[in-house]
């Protein structure tokens, strides 16, 4: 092992085997440690076994110049295998060449990006697995960083590896991403040993091994600055390590040095922009020998084409050695010289020394092409620079507005608050103050508002309604999701459907019956019913989103289903994974509470895949809740309880109520079906504690049914009895199908045995889950009062509709109680949801509709191989040998 991998063998014989396996599997990991740790060394060791396999190995790099240049990192790395990008879909080839500047397609979507890198990656992997080296990750660009993430999650069944080398100390995606991590830590005394040069004097040795303790690049580097005797603890080591890079530079020749500095601050690797930049700074020719003494020192490497530093903090220590008017002078040369419009007026921008109005506008057309390729974090950076370089301070208050919508777009919370003060210590006009209050009210759903904070934004929309109706209709959509998340009070929720009603739209608007559906859903649930109701097909797929999250909030589930359907083609096409993530969170938990299992387990799996990717918390940890809730209904108690409580732990901070509610309903009604009334009674009973974080409004119309079972079956139905009383009366304010559908089964339960049965048909007139659980409790109740033969049709009536439904436990718990009727029933034949796995079964779905491989991968945002690679798995599962039987083995399943 060469003496740069001292002490790694034991990480490079793991990436090895890694790459050793991705012919049939890849991978990702990210090689994390401090400065020096010897990263940057395992992942060039990695590359040459790779080139040995043989591998086709991709590389890119992260700098500090360049991350502010949206999708650079992407570009560097799709290069080479360009060509690939002829034989992607046209929505995905158009997304990626936007992205990387060489075509003008229009905005792209992010995840249509990464969709469009996975192909290109799995295209270039049919003739030989890849592998993706990412160095100094911490310093790519954000948009690459996160189509990189992408990629690396879905690497399962690809012959494609990622390895990723991040420093410690910094934040951003890859330092939270998830993606399994190889920590690289320090050498122990007897490796150190081997890395000092034994001819140094015994105590200058000692002096570095105690100082370097354990980093290899301390152990080579800090020989050269120590000296005997002297007191070396006042700097910290990353700052020895630099000094010791300094001090190599002192005696080289000043057209070296020019070189350096340049090399330095240039985003770019290549030789000839480095050269003609140095060369104006000089002001006199330069050649490439002049980095002869910069090579021999140890400082870079150079190609015939390309020139690099040895290391990330060569680059930080010439930086900090320099003058800043040496630093300005050589940034306005790299202006001058670099061809690319992005690079030049970072450049610029750098090279300037106050207010620029000329710099300001490039840097503001910078902003708009970075947005223009999906390079929002580009774009937030550039127009912020661009408006501390405005003399003219209404345009600096506009520019700085700017910047912090696009912050807003990154979720950028700290980003935002920042803006929006300085915006404000500009003076900003009224029209702008509005947007200002959106902006600063629009963060996390509304979650982290408290009761004051719906006000803002409403008297706010008040004001602009006339002027402006859609900015007015966005500040109100924020004040209801306030309403919808917290409980801000009577009095607020009214002001907010006030003010929503007089905004001058059309009564239909989705955006109006979503913001009285969040704000009011008891008192204006019945005009939003009504409404939803005309407008059962949505005219494009925005609005039946819209329309979905109307119809969701007042309890209308079988209606949001289906809007909420007709939604996701155009979000998956249009690759808005942020939106569809939240579409299809919706969807599965009105599929959940429909007990369409084959509905709402694929799209609740999806949904959590799909906020992580797309750095949702909120919303990943509702589609947890709904997990929660559907392990629980299928008996599966483990997987529920854990579910539910990490969908709780994102919930608390925020004091979010309608996921606390959702996860006490998941938690009640796990106990329920596993017949643990007395815990689901105490369980559900919160959520109609208004002094309790879980109590919501609107759960209290879809948990009604649930209590009133598990207090009846608990011994407690008295403790209901007021409950229900204030239920019915908040039944008269609504038609919520799912309060009606919940009191009709409430009211049959309590009632005794000679008013029951009319209140039992009654409960029969629902949906097939709450028809049969009236089914079983009525047969409950006949074969207890010793009427057998009347039990047994409703309870194999139960048992067939729970069976079908996929609902184990209470299937069995109607064939236990046909068994005491004195019937034997036949046992149940598992289904498909039995024995896959949500993403399988969604997969299997798609497969049965006649999809490609290629269209379901387009669809989920997942390679064809990787497809293919699941089908194989699922055909001996279902007894099958080829897609063509899916449609049999699968009748009647959804597709989503």
């Amino acid at each position: 092992m060469s003496e740069e991998l001292v002490g790694r063998g034991e990480e490079l014989r793991v990436l090895g085997e890694l790459l050793e396996r991705a012919g049939d599997a890849g991978g990702a990991v990210v090689v994390r440690g401090e400065a020096g740790i010897g990263k940057s060394a395992l992942v060039t060791a990695v590359s040459r076994l790779a080139g040995v396999r043989p591998m086709r190995v991709l590389t890119t790099t992260g700098t500090q110049s360049e991350a502010q240049i949206a999708f650079a990192g992407l570009d560097r790395l799709l290069r080479p295998i360009i060509d690939q990008v002829d034989r992607l879909p046209p929505p995905q080839r158009g997304a990626v060449l936007a992205a990387l500047g060489r075509s003008d397609h229009g905005v792209p979507e992010l995840f249509l990006v990464a969709l469009a890198t996975l192909s290109m990656l799995g295209e270039a992997a049919a003739e030989a697995p890849v592998l993706l080296v990412v160095e100094d990750a911490q310093w790519l660009d954000r948009a690459s960083a996160e189509v990189l993430l992408f990629v690396a999650r879905r690497l399962d069944f690809e012959p494609v590896v990622l390895v990723a080398a991040l420093r410690d100390g910094f934040d951003g995606p890859f330092a939270e991403s998830g993606l399994p991590e190889m920590a690289l830590r320090r050498l122990e005394r007897a490796e150190a040993e081997l890395l000092v040069d034994e001819r140094l004097p015994p105590e200058l040795r000692e002096r570095v091994l105690r100082e370097a303790a354990g980093n290899p690049l301390a152990l080579v580097e800090l020989p050269s600055v120590v000296e005997v005797g002297g007191d070396g603890a006042a700097l910290p080591l990353t700052a020895r390590l630099e000094q010791a890079f300094s001090t190599r530079m002192v005696s080289l020749p000043d057209a070296t040095k020019t070189l350096l500095l340049v090399m330095a601050l240039n985003d770019g690797d290549a030789l000839s922009e480095v050269l003609e930049a140095a060369a104006i700074v000089a002001g006199e020719q330069l050649e490439a020998d002049d980095l002869v003494p910069a090579i021999a020192a140890r400082l870079v490497e150079a190609g015939a084409e390309s020139v690099r530093f040895l290391h990330p903090l060569m680059r930080s220590a010439i930086h900090q050695r320099s003058s800043v008017g040496r630093r300005h002078r050589a940034h306005a040369a790299l202006a001058r010289v670099v061809v690319n419009d992005d690079r030049r007026v970072w450049h610029r921008a750098a090279s300037t020394t106050g207010p620029d109005d000329a710099v300001a506008a490039d840097l503001e057309a910078a902003a708009v092409r970075a947005q223009r390729r999906g390079g929002i974090a580009a774009g937030t950076a550039a127009m912020e620079r661009s408006a501390q370089l405005t003399r003219d301070p209404v345009l600096r208050g506009e520019r700085l507005l700017r910047a912090a919508e696009l912050a807003f777009e990154l979720g950028r919370r700290e980003s935002v608050v920042r803006l929006l003060a300085e915006a404000d210590q500009v003076g900003l006009s009224v029209r702008q103050s509005w947007r200002t209050a959106w902006i600063g009210g629009s963060f996390d759903d509304g979650v982290l508002g408290r009761v004051p904070a719906a006000w803002s934004p409403t008297r706010v929309a008040e004001r602009a309604a006339a002027d402006d109706p859609d900015l007015a209709l966005k500040l109100l959509h924020g004040a209801a999701l306030r309403c919808w998340w917290t409980e801000p009070g009577a009095e607020t929720r009214r002001s907010v459907v006030a003010a929503a009603e007089r905004v001058p739209v059309d009564g239909d608007d989705p955006r109006l019956l979503v913001i009285l559906a969040y704000a009011s859903p008891i008192d204006r649930g019945g005009i939003v019913l009504d409404r939803l109701r005309r407008q059962a097909v949505a005219a494009d797929g925005q609005a039946a989103r819209m329309l979905g999250n109307a119809a969701q909030a007042i309890g209308a589930f079988e209606l949001a289903a289906g809007f909420f359907a007709g939604s996701l083609h155009d979000l998956r096409v249009q690759g808005r994974l942020g939106l569809l993530a939240r579409a299809l969170t919706l969807q599965a938990w009105s599929g959940a509470l429909l007990a369409d299992l084959d509905l709402a387990m694929p799209a609740a799996d999806e949904a959590f895949r799909l906020a992580r990717d797309s750095s949702q918390p909120l919303v990943a940890a509702s589609a947890r809740a709904t997990q929660a809730l559907l392990a629980g209904m299928r008996g599966e108690q483990d997987e529920a309880y854990r579910f539910a409580a990490e969908a709780e732990r994102t919930a608390l901070p925020g004091d979010a109520r309608a996921l606390l509610s959702a996860v006490q309903f998941a938690r009640g009604s796990a106990a329920l079906t596993d017949g643990r009334h007395e815990d689901a009674f105490t369980e559900l009973r919160r959520i109609y504690d208004p002094a309790d974080p879980a109590s919501h409004t609107a759960a209290r119309c879809y948990a009604v049914g649930d209590l009133a079972e598990a207090a009846v079956r608990s011994g407690r139905a008295d403790e209901v009895a007021s409950l229900m009383t204030e239920m019915t009366a908040v039944g008269a304010r609504t038609p919520s199908p799912a309060l009606h559908t919940g009191l009709r089964y409430a009211r049959a339960l309590l009632a005794g045995d000679a008013e029951a049965p009319p209140l039992f048909e009654a409960s029969l007139r629902s949906g097939p889950i709450h028809r049969a659980r009236a089914q079983l409790a009525l047969g409950e109740r006949l074969r207890r009062q010793r009427r057998a033969a009347e039990s047994r049709p409703p309870l194999r009536a139960a048992r067939d509709t729970f069976d079908a439904l996929g609902l184990i436990r209470w299937g069995d718990r109607a064939r236990g109680e046909l068994r005491a009727a004195g019937e034997t029933s036949r046992r149940r034949t598992p289904e498909a949801r039995d024995q896959l796995t949500p993403q399988e079964l969604q997969i299997a779905q798609m497969g049965a509709q006649g999809l490609t491989n290629r269209e379901i991968g387009q669809r989920l945002y997942l390679s064809h191989r990787t497809i293919s690679s699941h089908l194989h798995r699922i055909f001996p599962k279902l007894g099958i040998t080829s897609r063509a039987e899916l449609r049999t083995a699968l009748p009647g399943d959804t597709v989503t």
